[in-house]
């Protein structure tokens, strides 16, 4: 974040106003990654991208297992394949840790950076821990809600995780 004292309060404020939007914007979209929604949960989705968001994986892992997708309809699709209840993820959750967010100084563009841990529970069985880096661009929508521009992630370790819990009784 640019701490130059001589920026106005205005301003200021302006930045921080946009890097909370950014982070709540962030936290939703996991919020649906993680819980069941079916379809219902696709157009919900949809609407934290601007229409010419691109969501891509990065490093040859995630460029080669996910791909590029542009557009709020191609996203939409190809996330809704993910999502829970879905025959790829039994269960899914998402954390996320070391937060790095700057706001430009026009106003226009949040930039953030965040460490994710994702415990994955699959359907056709195994669990893991994947960590992935998350790279993401926000830009403010006319009706001034933050909305993701360009989505990154890139993976940088996986482990299997101990799934006990999934046979003991709740």
């Amino acid at each position: 974040m640019n701490t130059d004292v001589s920026t106005s309060p205005a301003a200021r404020l302006r930045r921080l106003e946009a890097e909370r939007s950014a982070r709540n914007t962030l936290a939703r979209y996991m919020q649906l990654c993680d819980q069941p929604c079916g379809a219902s949960g696709f157009p919900q989705l949809g609407e934290l991208f601007t229409e010419d968001a691109v969501w891509e994986g990065a490093g040859s892992r995630y460029a080669t297992s996910f791909g590029r997708h542009q557009g709020r309809a191609a996203i939409t699709t190809f996330l809704g394949g993910y999502l829970a209840p879905s025959p790829h993820f039994k269960r899914n959750l998402h954390f996320l840790t070391s937060e790095q967010l700057d706001a430009n100084d026009a106003g226009t563009l949040v930039r953030g950076q965040w460490l994710m841990l994702q415990i994955s529970t699959y359907g056709a069985g195994g669990s893991e821990a994947i960590s992935a880096r998350l790279d993401i661009d926000f830009r403010e929508n006319c009706d001034g809600r933050w909305l993701i521009a360009h989505f990154r992630t890139q993976r940088l370790d996986c482990v299997p995780w101990h799934t006990a819990i999934e046979t003991e009784p709740a």
